[in-house]
């Protein structure tokens, strides 16, 4: 088995997670390895030491910026509260708007941090998809044959291009309109941009939804038709093997002792493939997870206190915030689950 994964060209794959995760020894072929001979307790102390990490190191990074927010909150707070003090109302409301637009700078310095946070994350996943796939689509034309191994080749580079245009240049913009919407939205007494914002969420919405279902649509196809055609090309290979008059029998236990070891190899390939496809995805996705908690629990803190549009700037972030991370996760999803439905439709 191990001279049979040396056969794979895995030295690229290899180098880009030396690059990627230079504190964290993460190493392909080992992990290969690992999950063909059946332990896979080091690959999950490894996942969970390497999430617990990412937790605790945002949890640090994002408890300052939420403090200063906070101080912003309070002061805010005072001059709504106590803004009866004042003869004159307009020396309130002009301290309200110089600490809302301090707020607002704030969240969206920390707003661009995850987007950028958003775009790395999607550039390393899908620069390890296009190293992945000739390797994987190569142990399945092994395992299976040809024909399922060009389509689900074809369907991976198809979603490679759809998140490279559609997401990246369409869906992250409509969400950084989006946030913007929901925290300017509250400079006024009325929210007059409210109903676009709304329209924004439900086509980022949609568009993600519409895609999700339509790359398992495609999946299933492909993993009906495709492994059919080549059950019957092995089929006829195999049979004719074993009808050979004195060698026959050899000839048909060995071919199936290399199918076999080639779909076990083939299954390797792609569960560790998955599992660097999600450790690539989690750093931002940890990041928006506790960002996002913890404007709602700071927007659940001041609501007794404060004023009802610096609560709503804070949900508005929180929002935004999540329906980045819808973005992130579904981009991450497509790609899992055309993995795992080659793995389950080529056994």
């Amino acid at each position: 088995m191990e001279d049979f994964i040396n056969k794979f060209q895995l030295g690229e794959i290899e180098e880009f997670l030396k690059n990627s995760f230079p504190t964290n020894k993460i190493g392909f072929e080992e992990m290969v390895k690992s999950l063909v001979s059946g332990d896979i307790r080091q690959i999950g102390e490894t996942f969970f030491q390497y999430v617990s990490d990412q937790f605790f190191y945002e949890f640090r990074f994002t408890k300052s910026t939420m403090v200063h927010i906070l101080l912003i909150v309070i002061i805010a707070a005072i001059f709504h509260n106590f803004s009866n003090v004042f003869q004159n109302g307009q020396v309130s409301e002009i301290g309200f708007y110089v600490l809302y637009m301090l707020l607002i700078t704030i969240c969206v310095n920390s707003f661009r941090v995850l987007i950028a946070s958003t775009v790395d994350g999607l550039g390393g996943l899908l620069t390890f998809l296009k190293l992945l796939a000739p390797v994987y689509f190569l142990a399945v034309a092994f395992a299976t044959g040809s024909a399922t191994s060009v389509a689900f080749y074809n369907v991976i580079l198809i979603l490679v291009c759809v998140v490279e245009i559609l997401i990246q240049t369409i869906l992250l913009p409509l969400v950084q309109v989006y946030m913007v919407i929901r925290v300017l939205n509250n400079l006024s007494a009325e929210a007059y941009l409210s109903k676009l914002g709304e329209l924004l969420q439900t086509v980022i919405t949609w568009t993600l939804r519409t895609l999700l279902g339509s790359v398992i649509g495609v999946n299933l196809i492909q993993g009906l038709l495709s492994p059919a055609i080549d059950s019957i090309k092995r089929s006829v290979i195999t049979r004719g093997g074993e009808a050979i008059p004195i060698i026959g029998d050899t000839i048909g236990g060995t071919a199936e002792v290399v199918l076999g070891t080639a779909v076990l190899l083939k299954n390797g390939i792609g569960v560790a493939g998955a599992v660097i496809c999600v450790i690539i995805c989690m750093s931002p996705v940890v990041q928006m997870t506790v960002v996002t908690l913890m404007y709602k629990f700071v927007a659940a803190l001041v609501q007794p206190i404060s004023d009802k549009r610096i609560v709503e700037c804070i949900s508005g972030m929180a929002d935004g915030t999540t329906v980045l991370l819808k973005v992130l996760l579904t981009s991450c999803t497509l790609f899992l689950i055309t993995i795992a439905v080659v793995a389950v439709t080529t056994t």
